[in-house]
């Protein structure tokens, strides 16, 4: 036994390495294709704070960086690690989550602004429109612009991008892929919760919308908080450090491997993304990362961990939801600008200070996670 310990331990440093190497000889490739592409950062920014000045130095700047990442564990997963059982669906989860988050990118450089008809017009066009045809086409489409429109709070302004309603379609279905993964094909003993202190709890079918809910939700989580140089990478390190070491303490030689090469992959990114940022992770690599860390935190069975790993995320994400809630419920801002990180920067925190501070403080919480999950 503490020969196989040995040899998984050594099996995990040497891919965290393998991997950040691979990462850094990709990195300037990656640069370069992505300014040759002129997949650069324009000024759509939050007018509070272009009138600070604080994130004007950011125009230009490459996005779409979280492809060397992807590329990185791509290419140890299937040259070491592509096992059926194991890695190839949170690897096609990934990869599903990274081709919505890359068509997003590319339209938010090279689209055109689009808007979704308001409910409001909705109705008006039904009450007015001469084609009765056209009317009758609209009373039946109404549940689908009740849906459209229930999703507008998250995007107060036009975007290029993908809309909010058909990122939460594709979300969704990433997360019906993983629910399908770990309820049908991992076996029944993936549908018992392990509850800390207190050993497992058995969830069922039930197990099916617990884990939708937490991809959908931590995709989204990581995708908010990417919005300082190094910020969600940092975060993202520290949550996968604790993973490897969750998969190392279950003996899960396959797990291990993919945390490895997301730390490795990892290490390299935010070496240049470390402001003033090369290039920056994009909704390519957030909504994948955020994706994986969920996927893989559930597959090795410490769903309730991913608040503590991911507790950056679950802050600035609930910071927005707190902000959408009291904008349209009470009235007022309850932040002067959301996700919480923007408020600060707001309050005159550097950007140095926000990220290497939230840097620390997840850092801490995985700890305390990683001690509760010993238990």
């Amino acid at each position: 036994m503490d020969f196989f310990y040995q040899n998984l331990l050594t099996i995990i440093l040497f891919f965290i390495i393998f991997s950040c190497l691979i990462a850094f000889i990709l990195a300037p490739l990656v640069i370069h294709l992505l300014y040759k592409l002129k997949i650069q950062r324009k000024m759509d920014i939050d007018p509070s704070l272009k009138a600070n000045n604080q994130r004007a130095e950011k125009e230009g700047t490459p996005i779409m960086g979280g492809l060397l990442i992807i590329i990185t564990i791509l290419i140890v997963t299937l040259i070491f690690n592509f096992e059926k059982r194991f890695t190839y669906v949170p690897i096609g989860v990934m990869c599903l989550s990274a081709l919505l988050g890359g068509i997003d990118d590319i339209l938010n450089v090279f689209g055109k602004k689009r808007k979704s008809r308001s409910l409001k017009l909705t109705l008006k066009l039904i009450h007015l429109h001469k084609n009765k045809f056209y009317r009758v086409w609209l009373i039946l489409s109404m549940p689908w612009v009740l849906f459209r429109n229930a999703f507008r709070i998250f995007s107060s302004h036009p975007t290029r991008g993908v809309l909010p309603h058909e990122k939460i379609i594709l979300q969704f279905l990433t997360g019906v892929i993983t629910a399908w993964w770990i309820v049908f094909k991992l076996g029944s003993q993936w549908l018992y919760v392990w509850i800390p202190f207190n050993g497992e709890v058995y969830l069922g079918y039930w197990m099916i919308p617990v884990v939708i809910f937490t991809v959908m939700f931590f995709a989204n989580a990581v995708n908010i908080s990417d919005g300082l140089d190094g910020l969600s990478g940092g975060v993202l390190l520290s949550a996968f450090c604790g993973l490897a070491i969750i998969s190392f303490l279950q003996n899960n030689f396959h797990f291990a491997i993919l945390n490895a090469s997301v730390i490795g992959a990892l290490i390299a990114y935010i070496y240049f993304n470390i402001k003033p940022a090369r290039f920056q992770m994009g909704d390519v690599g957030s909504l994948s990362m955020g994706s994986l860390f969920a996927v893989t935190a559930i597959a090795q069975n410490r769903l309730l961990i991913i608040p503590f790993f991911g507790f950056i995320f679950l802050v600035e994400i609930i910071s927005v939801i707190l902000q959408i809630f009291w904008r349209h419920i009470i009235g007022k801002r309850l932040f002067k600008i959301a996700p919480l990180h923007h408020h600060l920067e707001y309050l005159g925190w550097s950007e140095e200070k926000i990220v290497m501070r939230f840097w620390i403080i997840n850092l801490f919480m995985m700890f305390f996670g990683l001690w509760i999950a010993m238990h």
